[in-house]
């Protein structure tokens, strides 16, 4: 299973992938982190289409070109903002996994490209993040043949570990 998901330590613009997923707000116009870069690679083009989709609600995905970045597409989804763990957080980040999945397997991509997704600006804890991210990736290639490719592109080394840590962890488990 670990061989078709993949953590890397790196710039999410930078992936030659079908599809990079956006961490975004619910306007789905561009921000800071991840947002604001994958808008700032993109293009002027990217904000225009996604002016077109009339935002996102929390937990959902929507799709759009890739524009001037090496990856195809841009699966954006709007994580939960943390408040304390009593808010349905948990399963609306599982939600964000899910339903980008989901939007990968019925374009027909072989390589998707995952952030961190809410653990900066919107302060999700990055263990429970990190082991809900690894787990529903992992239930979804369990049943699921057409991604090839799993990445987990994190930005800092701090992330990064975080995410190597849990996949073993989850690897032990499974085993």
């Amino acid at each position: 299973m670990e061989t078709r998901i993949k953590i890397i330590l790196g710039d999410i613009t930078n992936q030659d992938t079908d599809a990079i997923v956006n961490a975004a707000n619910n306007l789905l116009l561009g921000g800071g982190g991840v947002d604001g870069a994958i808008h700032q690679a993109a293009g002027n083009e990217l904000l225009a289409e996604c002016r077109t989709l009339n935002g996102c609600k929390t937990g959902q995905a929507k799709i759009t070109r890739g524009y001037k970045l090496p990856a195809r597409f841009v699966i954006h989804t709007v994580g939960p903002v943390w408040r304390g763990g009593n808010y349905n957080e948990k399963e609306l980040l599982a939600d964000c996994y899910r339903n980008c999945l989901k939007l990968a397997s019925d374009n027909h991509f072989k390589t998707i490209a995952f952030p961190s997704i809410s653990t900066g600006a919107f302060r999700f804890p990055p263990e429970p993040a990190a082991e809900i991210a690894l787990t529903e990736i992992m239930k979804f290639l369990k049943s699921d043949r057409s991604v090839e490719k799993v990445l987990i592109v994190c930005f800092g080394s701090e992330a990064f570990e975080v995410f190597k840590r849990k996949l073993a962890e989850i690897n032990k488990i499974s085993d």
